[in-house]
């Protein structure tokens, strides 16, 4: 009845377009054809998506010359022209609320890494940037992929030890340079995740500098190995 009620006065929209949608937190036909949900083939280690299949265990190019420290990474859709009000609505816009409706999807997705992880940490933020936004989307994520599964959240997991440059105007190397050694698991955290599979949890994945510093800082923190799932990935 609750429901029906916040229905009635409040009918849902979509998430994207705010068009008359079924339910709540959901899209529209138009708006859910338009985002491109990732699926094989792909990478069998940071999850690239590929043109054709190259074969069961198929590497990119970059993972072939020089593999990441995280043991998979996946993303449910790609970012594009489509896609990114989902993602900067949640990140800047103070629609906190939306990280509810992508529990669902990262679940989906990241199945096969949360049948292999046994602790869910968010990619952190550092304190005055968390200040000044009021919350890490990233940890938002964690929570809501958290109850469609089994696994706990440790949102403090990791802590990133100095501020950092936006990384969205950077270019790849600089990317690299800008997180290096960012990130460290705070010492009281030590034996909780020490010898335990991480799924690491991030909003966009794009040159994976972050991802790769947040997995170097886990390992060398004790952790066995490192799953990342991610809500978007650029190509």
């Amino acid at each position: 009845m609750g429901a029906a009620l916040l229905d009635f006065f409040f009918p849902p929209q979509c998430l994207i377009c705010r068009g008359e949608v079924g339910a709540q937190g959901s899209l529209c036909g138009e708006c859910w054809g338009n985002i491109r949900f990732i699926s094989a083939p792909f990478c069998a280690i940071c999850g690239l998506a590929f043109d054709y299949s190259a074969g069961e265990g198929a590497l990119c190019g970059e993972c072939l010359t020089e593999r990441p420290p995280f043991t998979k990474a996946r993303a449910v859709f790609r970012y594009d022209e489509h896609s990114r009000a989902l993602v900067t609505q949640l990140k800047y816009a103070d629609q906190a609320h939306l990280a509810r409706s992508f529990g669902g999807w990262l679940a989906t997705s990241g199945r096969e890494l949360i049948e292999a992880s046994e602790v869910i940490v968010p990619v952190p933020l550092h304190y005055w940037r968390f200040v000044g936004r009021r919350y890490n989307q990233s940890a938002l994520l964690a929570y809501a992929l958290a109850k469609h599964c089994a696994l706990p959240v440790l949102p403090d997991g990791l802590s990133r030890i100095r501020p950092t440059k936006p990384q969205a105007s950077l270019s790849k190397a600089q990317r690299k340079d800008n997180v290096k050694n960012a990130f460290v698991v705070p010492q009281r955290h030590g034996p909780r995740l020490g010898g335990k599979s991480v799924l690491l949890v991030d909003d966009v994945q794009t040159t994976s500098a972050t991802l790769t510093e947040c997995s170097h800082a886990l390992l060398k923190g004790g952790v066995a190995q490192v799953q990342v799932l991610t809500l978007s990935r650029k190509f």
